[in-house]
């Protein structure tokens, strides 16, 4: 597991382009879900540029916080699928 200091300092957040994103539904959907997610917070939808915003605290926690987008039908865009400001 991890050490230490590692569990309560926060990893980062990203901004990532997903697709599908056309609607308010859509929008409420993705919060929901990425809110549920352990180590998942302020989760934050932008319908206009079609990307979502997230804190996590591992680089596992997004990737497991991708792998539900992807479940739910909408994945990530983009070569590397993250983007940096």
């Amino acid at each position: 597991g991890l050490v230490g200091s590692e569990m309560c300092i926060r990893d980062g957040r990203k901004t990532v382009h997903i697709q599908n994103l056309i609607c308010d539904a859509c929008a409420k959907k993705i919060t929901n879900k990425l809110t549920e997610l352990q180590n998942i917070s302020d989760v934050e939808v932008n319908l206009e540029e079609e990307t979502v915003s997230f804190d996590f605290f591992t680089k596992h926690d997004f990737e497991h916080a991708k792998h539900v987008l992807e479940m739910i039908g909408y994945p990530i865009l983009g070569h590397d699928n993250i983007l940096s400001y």
